[in-house]
């Protein structure tokens, strides 16, 4: 084959050629039963390919032809560790059962999603795939000239003739990165020209067959297996160079010419050449598809088609110039990926718009629209708080914590679980494009979450975030954009798309408007916005982060959506708003109010961020009247709660315990605390919640056995006294440690009886008090885990 083939960085998709035999060797059809993977060939194969590299391995599923199944391509990539063999193993047996062939690039790259040419860094191995022909004469080709290879496989394909078709492998002492890998891809393109094996390993990209998964072509299984393995076969790079040099080309075949790039065909001859499979024709089927695709690409990029129709020219080219054509989702893939590098090389595109035809545009009877009786589409995030290609505003003023909130809504919607009152129907793929927190600061706050380890989980790969872009979402930024989130979810498109905050990201089109011009800002939802979504996911929806304008805070609350910054026609655009602000700048708690337009409105919640999560608070507990006087009195409440536990702890460390009576009458009117009976009766509100228990029997402290009904005063983390010295009978080590202060009685928050603690080494909250804590009474409470009974 001639350098002319190479088209681009798509890595090719082997074609075995000849038809199967169910006869040939060690076949069967899939109705007699499955092959399973063998995963110590699998191991085998890995050890050899990939044992001295670091990296990722590039892992392609395709369907194997002649099952009657269209799949798209998958795609993945598995660490070159001790796990590999069983990762991939794993990934064998599930492409198995999906009739997948499984293919490798024998090289490792850095990060997922690379798979072209130039993205290989090493390789550890020189392979030749022989495909057709005499396949015995030329591995005894091979084997008399370069020795015998560290692994020869036995691929399932079988040729014309009959013969098994050979992978044949050599390791090299240690794995091959810049210029000795150009030199190593060199040498197989060499290897396959003077044997007559296959010319596409020139390139690093080629993929090729796993030894110990399945060939299912034609609906017949053949193991991929190893025939030979010398684990101790290793050859140093130069010394194997030379051999191949001195190799001579087999009898009957041509010797490679350094003009071999001179004999490519036009694309006249390409565009008008039917081309079959198995290498029958002077090119392949996927070269010809790569030069066909790459052609109208360029058409559309220049702005000479539509998109429309150039996709519509390569399925006719599809259809009348491969024998037999490809299925439609594979040359979509292709072509997308021929898209991607291109508009990679060359810059964004200069894309026609067509004209939409009058029947284009929908339109419904009122009988139609009476009678039709489907079930609703699934929300997004429900209740009709973002439906599919639905428009969500979040709005809030800079600091409120809008991007905290919005980073919980999305990572609970990436997990599919509940947000305060939000739902998830299932996992969602989310893009979050922000433009405001660096790279450090944005993994910090996302650390700082505390969240359900289940919920992070389940959305580590499916919420993928941008650090702070210095960039507009104009003709350059947006298919960028377009360009990262097809990386970020190559398999599936996104669900969700995420912009925060519109005003770092905004473009008013050619006039240069800014956002408060109602023209301008129709023209960035609809020119940039909407043409994002119909690029990547048409049916995705779109949240906004947005800041909003300085309004009083009764204004707020009497329309809290006039509010928003910029012009009024993003009003009037989005399917749904919410607003959260701060009605009191000396208290923690937001409001949010919601409206929707697909759905009736919601009641405005109270919320606020708690030990690291939002909660929702119950508005029927707020204080409709004398909220300042109610606000002072409730910070005075809690100060001596501080005040009164913090005394305990103290005088217990100075060797002092007291019951209610006497801490009530020995420190009335000190530190503010008030009359004995105010202090008694703090007491015992703190002991109903379970902040103080008791202690009857101090004997272990020098103190007496208290007849009370309750006992000396406990509270969670209290020691008494200095630390004591202790000796360890047999060692004679010396440690110190303080006297713990456990509790043997407390104080049942249902009757007010005195009962027995069931273990004093677990302090225990009557169920609900940890959830009733206020943001400042959570702080300074010692608290344990809470427990739903003592």
């Amino acid at each position: 084959m001639t350098e002319w083939g190479d088209f681009n960085d798509a890595a090719p998709l082997p074609e075995d050629g000849a038809s199967e035999l169910p006869g040939a060797g060690q076949s069967m059809s899939a109705a007699d039963g499955p092959i399973a993977p063998d995963i110590e060939q699998i191991a085998a194969f890995l050890d050899v390919v990939f044992g001295y590299c670091d990296g990722l391995i590039p892992v392609r599923g395709f369907v194997d032809q002649g099952q009657g199944r269209d799949t798209k391509p998958h795609n993945i990539w598995v660490p070159a560790d001790r796990h590999a063999a069983v990762s991939l193993s794993a990934y064998a047996t599930w492409a198995a059962r999906e009739g997948s062939a499984v293919y490798v690039i024998p090289g490792t790259v850095v990060e997922q999603g690379q798979a072209r040419a130039e993205h290989v860094l090493q390789m550890q191995t020189v392979v030749v795939d022989l495909d057709a022909g005499a396949i015995t004469a030329k591995l005894a080709h091979l084997v008399h000239h370069l020795g015998a290879p560290t692994l020869l496989v036995e691929s399932g394909g079988r040729t014309a003739e009959g013969a098994a078709k050979l992978h044949a492998w050599w390791r090299l002492t240690e794995p091959a990165e810049g210029e000795d890998l150009a030199r190593l891809c060199a040498l197989r393109g060499e290897i396959a020209e003077k044997v007559g094996g296959d010319l596409h390993f020139r390139s690093a990209h080629q993929p090729i067959r796993v030894p110990g998964t399945v060939h299912q072509k034609h609906g017949v299984q053949r193991r991929v297996s190893i025939r030979e393995h010398r684990p101790r076969v290793e050859v140093e790079l130069p010394d194997f160079a030379a051999a191949v040099a001195a190799m001579p080309t087999m009898p009957g075949l041509e010797a490679p010419t350094a003009t071999a790039g001179a004999t490519r065909p036009s694309l006249d001859a390409v565009l008008t050449t039917p081309v079959r499979e198995g290498s029958q024709d002077a090119w392949t089927r996927f070269q010809g598809a790569s030069a066909a695709i790459g052609h109208f690409v360029r058409m559309v990029h220049e702005g000479r088609m539509t998109g429309d129709e150039g996709w519509e020219a390569i399925c006719q080219y599809n259809a009348a110039c491969l024998r037999p054509e490809w299925p439609l989702d594979r040359l979509k893939v292709e072509a997308d990926a021929i898209w991607a590098l291109h508009v990679d090389r060359n810059g964004p595109p200069l894309l026609r718009a067509a004209a939409a035809s009058p029947s284009a545009i929908p339109a419904h009877t009122l009988g139609a629209l009476l009678d039709d009786t489907s079930p609703m589409p699934d929300d997004l995030i429900g209740p009709r708080l973002l439906t599919p290609g639905g428009m969500l505003v979040l709005g809030g003023a800079p600091k409120v914590g809008k991007s905290d909130f919005l980073i919980s809504l999305l990572v609970h919607a990436a997990a599919g679980a509940p947000f305060l009152r939000f739902t998830a129907p299932r996992p969602l793929r989310v893009f979050y494009l922000q433009a405001e927190i660096q790279y450090h600061y944005l993994r910090e706050r996302l650390q700082q979450l505390r969240l359900d380890p289940s919920i992070v989980a389940r959305a580590r790969d499916t919420l993928v975030v941008t650090p702070k872009l210095r960039m507009l979402l104009d003709d350059q930024g947006v298919p960028l954009v377009a360009a990262a989130i097809r990386a970020a979810f190559p398999d599936a498109p996104p669900d969700i798309i995420c912009i925060d905050p519109i005003r770092n990201l905004f473009d008013g089109g050619p006039a240069g408007e800014g956002e408060n011009d109602n023209a301008a800002m129709m023209f960035f939802l609809q020119s940039r916005v909407e043409a994002l979504r119909d690029q990547v996911a048409p049916e995705a929806g779109i949240i906004f982060a947005h800041h909003t304008k300085k309004l009083s805070k009764q204004q707020v609350k009497d329309d809290p959506f006039l509010s928003l910054s910029g012009a009024s026609a993003l009003r009037g655009f989005y399917t749904s708003g919410m607003i959260l602000f701060r009605p009191d700048e000396e208290q923690t708690e937001r409001e949010l109010h919601v409206e929707l337009r697909n759905g009736p409105g919601l009641e405005p919640m109270l919320v606020d961020k708690i030990a690291g999560r939002w909660v929702e608070f119950d508005r029927r507990g707020e204080r409709l009247v004398r909220q300042d006087i109610g606000r002072k009195l409730d910070a005075e409440r809690l100060r001596k709660q501080d005040v009164i536990l913090g005394i305990l702890l103290d005088e217990a460390a100075e060797g002092r315990l007291y019951s209610t009576m006497q801490l009530a009458e020995k420190f009335e009117n000190k530190v503010g605390l008030g009359s004995k009976h105010t202090i008694r009766e703090r007491l015992s509100v703190l002991a109903t919640k379970g902040f103080v228990k008791f202690r009857r029997d101090g004997t272990e402290f020098g103190l007496g056995v208290v007849r009370s009904r309750f006992g000396y005063l406990c509270v969670e983390g209290m020691t008494f006294g200095p630390e004591v010295e202790t000796v360890d009978p047999h060692t004679g080590e010396v440690t110190t440690s303080a006297r713990r202060v456990l509790p043997s009685h407390f104080k049942c928050p249902q009757s007010g009886n005195c009962l027995d603690v069931e273990n004093p080494e677990v302090w225990v909250y009557p169920e609900g008090v940890l959830d009733d804590l206020t943001p400042e009474e959570l702080g300074l409470t010692p608290h344990s885990s809470p427990r739903t009974t003592p």
